[in-house]
């Protein structure tokens, strides 16, 4: 096993999705800068915006937050955290319109293009930028077409405010269909070692150049436990069991940009360096075969 001496996340490579679009494989989900249940204020803001200004420190430039965080909480986090950073241009956020929230832990899908068009400009407002670098469908709603919902969000692309768009949660045939609509750079799916049902989502994001972002990469659920195979693992490479389920990920395919969310600066770093940790092949085919 290599070890690399620093904690950075540049140590996990790039991606490229553009020239306009090339980061650390290694992003920051915001979810958790918020109240129980994603709702409502995170209990210490100003250590939500330390742990943002610890992020670009440890050499992430790439925050994954939507407007149903709170709602619009942790994008108030984030925007401070990213106020002023000496590097403000290299850092990239993807962002997620299209689900309402009426309480903790409820969350339901609103595809409506006007809803869609309206939470795009607050996003916009609140994150303090003039455009998504990555905007993110955040969930399909079956009230409206696809060519409706992902049609929207072209023509917000068409002028000028969203550069990219993703499509989160979505089978291999709804990605096929918003392609006819627009060009799709990123899918954001539940996806970690512990349940990889999406493969086939995975392998045609990868043959199709767009960036795969799992969402819960560290819901390793039965695979954590004192004689877990996940828990051997990282005794073998005397690191933490979150680090061998990230370093999986970075090794699955190179279009993975996975984005553990977390409130503590402790696990924040803990997390960046997964980026040292370089599996065997032997070892990765072990973990791979532990559950589909």
């Amino acid at each position: 096993m290599a070890i690399v001496a620093t904690i950075n996340a540049k140590n996990a490579g790039q991606f490229r999705l553009a020239d306009d679009f090339v980061v650390n494989r290694l992003g920051f989900g915001a979810m958790q800068l918020t109240g129980k249940g994603t709702w409502g204020p995170y209990s210490d803001p100003d250590r939500a915006v330390d742990v943002i200004h610890r992020a670009i420190a440890l050499g992430i430039n790439f925050f994954d937050t939507a407007d149903s965080y709170g709602p619009w909480y942790a994008d108030r986090y984030l925007a401070a955290g990213l106020k002023g950073a000496a590097n403000r241009d290299e850092l990239f956020i993807s962002d997620k319109v299209g689900q309402t929230r009426q309480g903790p832990g409820l969350w339901t899908p609103l595809g409506a293009p006007h809803y869609l068009r309206q939470q795009v400009e607050v996003s916009l407002m609140t994150l303090g930028i003039d455009h998504e670098d990555l905007l993110f469908l955040h969930r399909v709603d079956t009230h409206y077409s696809i060519a409706e919902q992902v049609g929207e969000l072209k023509k917000m692309q068409d002028e000028g405010k969203i550069k990219h768009i993703g499509l989160s949660q979505v089978t291999l045939a709804q990605i096929k269909e918003a392609q006819k609509y627009a060009k799709i750079d990123a899918i954001e799916n539940m996806y970690n070692v512990g349940d990889h049902h999406d493969d086939p989502i995975v392998d045609y994001a990868e043959a199709q150049g767009m960036a795969f972002v799992p969402w819960f990469p560290l819901n390793t659920g039965k695979l954590v436990g004192a004689d877990s195979p996940l828990t051997a693992m990282a005794k073998k490479y005397d690191v933490s069991p979150a680090q061998i389920a990230l370093a999986w990920l970075l090794k699955r395919s190179p279009n993975i940009l996975p984005i553990p969310g977390t409130s503590s600066l402790d696990h924040l770093a803990d997390n960046v360096a997964a980026a040292n940790v370089n599996l065997s092949d032997d070892d990765f085919q072990q973990l791979s075969h532990l559950t589909k």
